[in-house]
């Protein structure tokens, strides 16, 4: 036992941090899809842009275009 009361597996973040390194240099294309709305806020999707069908319906991140501010200006 090692003490700890959670099901945290310390070696598992290390091995996803290492392989996430080894990718450090990659790039990735991607496209950002806005979606305007009258009633409510607008909303900006991303997803990769070289995705295949089946995965681009779970890789993607969606976000109000309100919280979503230019990389200039957030440097």
């Amino acid at each position: 036992m090692t003490g700890s009361t959670t099901d945290y597996d310390d070696r598992s973040s290390r091995k996803r941090l290492a392989a996430a390194a080894d990718h450090a240099d990659e790039t990735i294309d991607l496209e950002s899809i806005v979606v305007r709305y009258e009633n409510r806020p607008d909303r900006c999707t991303i997803t990769p842009r070289e995705c295949p069908e089946a995965e681009r319906m779970t890789t993607w991140l969606s976000a109000n275009t309100g919280v979503v501010v230019d990389l200039a200006d957030a440097r």
